[in-house]
């Protein structure tokens, strides 16, 4: 029997931890010093908001773990002896391994701003982001959130649930300007700042002011002086791997690994946000993959190899989701900011500026490429069974009904993405 030990609690360790229990009867440990138990990191902010507590954000009940026989340690992994297959914990414990399997997520990313150790600033990743968020939140007026990304609206969305004034810098010239394309950013734009929010694109923080060791200001790159209480930083996650300094284990941004998440050492693997590919299984997907399905699927996968059938990542056709305040976002496929010259789109909005869809193909095949969707669901399995079946533009438009998500409740938008997809290829054949 050997000893399994996973490092990190979130998706991907989990989900590797639950998945070695259905194949083996080996022992487990997941160690974690964030949280006693797993729970969905994607409801933070709902948390924050009042909408759930902590124990409803939990998969499974607290007897869960000693059921199913996984060993749960709440502790910060110090140092790990690849040579002696030991972890020492914070604490000075020692746990030996047969197999090591890290999987310590990201951590929020921090520029060298001055000011920026000030109490008041942060990100926001872990629940101990989220518990210091309460503490230094409380009865302020304004806030000022630093970059565009998806936890910058949701902290946004956040601290607008308790009427606090928040100022939104983003450095592009549009929302998430290296995602999305203009249309669909513009949209998102305005929806943010309907909300309340004043988001100033175009520009950059350049130093953070304190006073008694509070933050109480955040000057921008354009010299403006902003009054703020509380300064969230958003620019992006890095892998959590600093810990493994010395380790003797092969680090880049992330941990180095192979298509079966296999290390440089013998018996250690990396899963989830915090690993990194040398050469990714599909060359259009980024070597870093920070997502909350792909963690999950690294974590089925790698189950397979450490109990003894060696697996390759297979992620399939990308797709994503995400909610800008009441605008729910849906992406199959690839539909990149900046358009390939090999591909052609369509783009169609809704004359209430909230709804919009965007669809990619090649030029030459007319193959399906990709499909964003703001505003409206669509079933996931139906756009992975036309990606992976290389179903034609033209037929992913005509059956678009049969992508719905909700037929009998949801709003129907078929129909007008129909008309005006002809409308739009008889004006280019003319």
């Amino acid at each position: 029997m050997k000893h399994i030990v996973i490092v990190g609690n979130g998706v991907s360790g989990i989900t590797a931890a639950r998945h070695i229990r259905k194949r083996s009867d080996d022992r487990i440990t997941v160690i974690s010093g964030e949280t006693d138990h797993f729970f969905s990191r994607t409801a933070l902010m709902y948390i924050y908001m009042g909408h759930q507590q902590y124990a409803h954000t939990k998969p499974y009940e607290d007897y869960f773990w000693k059921k199913n026989r996984i060993d749960l340690v709440r502790a910060w992994v110090a140092h790990v002896e690849t040579g002696t297959k030991q972890v020492e914990l914070d604490s000075g414990q020692r746990i030996g391994y047969d197999v090591l399997l890290i999987a310590t997520g990201s951590k929020s990313n921090f520029f060298g701003w001055p000011g920026q150790e000030l109490q008041g600033v942060q990100g926001l990743y872990s629940y101990q982001d989220l518990e210091q968020m309460e503490v230094s939140t409380k009865g302020i007026e304004r806030a000022v959130v630093v970059g565009g990304g998806l936890i910058g609206v949701e902290m946004a969305e956040m601290l607008h649930s308790r009427g606090i004034h928040v100022t939104f810098l983003v450095r592009e010239q549009q929302f998430w300007g290296n995602i999305l394309p203009k249309g669909e950013a513009d949209l998102i734009g305005r929806h943010i700042r309907q909300q309340g929010i004043d988001l100033r694109l175009g520009e950059e923080l350049k130093e953070l002011i304190g006073e008694n060791g509070k933050v109480n200001s955040a000057t921008t790159v354009k010299g403006e002086k902003l009054p703020a209480q509380f300064v969230g930083i958003t620019v992006g996650v890095s892998p959590n791997v600093a810990w493994l300094k010395d380790s003797g284990i092969a680090t880049d941004r992330g941990v180095l690994v192979n298509k079966y998440f296999e290390t440089n050492v013998p018996d250690v693997y990396a899963i989830g946000d915090c690993a990194q590919f040398h050469e990714h299984p599909d060359p259009d997907r980024r070597n870093i993959e920070q997502v909350w399905y792909t963690g999950r699927m690294m974590g089925e996968t790698v189950a397979r190899t450490v109990c003894g059938e060696r697996t390759a990542y297979g992620p399939g056709p990308w797709f994503n989701s995400a909610k800008f305040f009441d605008i729910e976002y849906h992406t199959y496929g690839w539909v990149r900011a900046q358009q390939r010259e090999s591909e052609d789109g369509f783009y169609w909005e809704h004359e209430d500026g909230r709804i919009c869809c965007r669809i990619v193909w090649d030029k030459s095949s007319r193959r399906f490429v990709g499909i964003n969707a703001f505003g409206f669901r669509l079933r996931h399995e139906v756009f992975d069974r036309w990606l992976r079946g290389a179903a034609t533009v033209d037929h992913v438009v005509e059956h678009m009904a049969e992508a719905h998500f909700d037929p009998e409740f949801g709003r129907m938008f078929e129909r007008a993405i129909q008309r005006s997809f002809t409308i739009t290829a008889q004006h280019t054949t003319t």
